[in-house]
């Protein structure tokens, strides 16, 4: 259980912030940057529920995607090492969960036929705004995994990259299963 008494604590006036583990890193740090950029994507889902009083299967799916990320956010704050007590992680079972909510998704969807713009309704446009912060997140993740010194699991990369996949289809989805894109005309304005 979390508990928070005091929001402010100060210790960050020195321009740094703690890990899970209480180790101590720069603001600007990668890892930080990861879950940060993770903790923008939640938020920006949060954005997207208040428009789908609609489509309550989807919010359902997006309620369980905003815990998802807040384990995603604590699996990053502590660095996997050798030795030491595994922390809340990822699992394959969340990816997984993810991959069955996007097939269920597609299932109804029309087939495209050319990019889409980000519109249509604004539930749309809010998963686009948030599919494009998650692959942010998912570009910040990647480049931490790739130093040695900085492990991220396995189920963390799956789970951000087939999260973007899920919101491009659940933005599809709520622009009457895509009849309502927007789609993209290749030089129409030259």
């Amino acid at each position: 259980m979390v508990i928070l008494n005091r929001i402010y604590t100060k210790t960050g006036d020195d321009g740094t912030t703690a890990l899970g583990s209480g180790e101590r890193r720069p603001k600007f740090d990668l890892r930080i940057a990861a879950y940060g950029t993770v903790d923008e994507t939640n938020a920006a889902i949060g954005v997207v529920r208040l428009h789908l009083a609609g489509a309550p299967e989807l919010d359902k799916m997006l309620g369980l995607i905003q815990n998802d990320l807040f384990d995603l956010g604590a699996d990053l704050a502590v660095p996997q090492r050798d030795g030491k007590a595994e922390r809340l992680r990822v699992v394959s079972s969340q990816v997984e969960r993810l991959e069955r909510d996007i097939d269920d998704l597609n299932a109804n969807l029309a087939p495209l036929t050319s990019f889409i713009l980000p519109g249509g309704t604004p539930a749309a446009a809010y998963l686009h705004l948030a599919r494009t912060i998650c692959r942010r997140a998912e570009r910040i993740v990647v480049e931490l995994a790739a130093n040695p010194a900085e492990p991220v699991s396995e189920a963390a990369i799956q789970y951000i990259n087939r999260l973007s996949d899920f919101l491009f289809v659940a933005g599809r989805a709520v622009n009457d299963n895509g009849a309502g894109d927007v789609l993209w005309v290749p030089g129409q304005n030259r």
